[in-house]
């Protein structure tokens, strides 16, 4: 597991290599909005911040005070240098589809299947009410199933099949294909788990 270090270490690395491009590039890649010169307005899940460019310092917009935490922020920034993707594909993988995934497998399922599964695995109503609370757009198939966006150039969707006498209750996560042209194996496993993580706070 990483720790604080890493993530500040990260941080520092990706806020160097995208101070060193232009803002207009940068806002015309991401697709967030530009409130105001140098910088970027960024929802994530139920927050939105604040990102100042070329410092790339975080704040919340509702509550300056909160703090940020260093996943998300590193998670954001990696977003902000992937590959600009003109159009989503409208393809839905599996992980284990994304190249370069299969090592992270293990680490996505325990991260990201198995809570979402363990927590909602008796309780679709419960995923229906979470993800509303963060834009989810339910879809088919499953008992349960539901679309995110969670950055503009990047989707992903939820799907549960409640468990009965007979049968244990399933979930999957899939993405859209064009993921891996923006974000890391890991990086894609660490945000569907920010995700499920999201919802089971918000079930409570």
């Amino acid at each position: 597991m990483a720790r604080i270090d890493d993530y500040i270490a990260a941080k520092n690395l990706a806020a160097e290599k995208l101070s060193a491009e232009s803002f207009e590039l940068l806002a015309k890649r991401t697709g967030f909005e530009a409130p105001s010169p140098n910088v970027f307005r960024v929802p994530f899940l139920n927050r939105c911040y604040r990102v100042d460019y070329p410092g790339f310092s975080f704040r919340d917009e509702k509550e300056a005070g909160k703090e940020v935490p260093i996943q998300e922020q590193v998670l954001i920034l990696h977003y902000m240098l992937g590959r600009e993707v003109p159009a989503l594909s409208g393809n839905w993988v599996a992980y284990r589809e994304i190249p370069g995934a299969a090592f992270y497998f293990s680490a996505f399922v325990k991260r990201a299947v198995d809570p979402l599964k363990n927590t909602f695995g008796n309780n679709a109503a419960g995923l229906a009410h979470a993800s509303g609370l963060l834009g989810g757009e339910a879809v088919e198939p499953g008992d349960a199933a539901f679309e995110f966006r969670l950055f503009p150039r990047v989707r992903l969707r939820l799907i549960l099949w409640e468990g009965d006498e007979e049968f244990p209750p399933e979930a999957n996560i899939l993405f859209d294909s064009t993921i891996g042209s923006i974000f890391s194996p890991e990086d894609i496993a660490w945000l569907a788990g920010m995700l499920v993580y999201r919802l089971m706070a918000l079930s409570r």
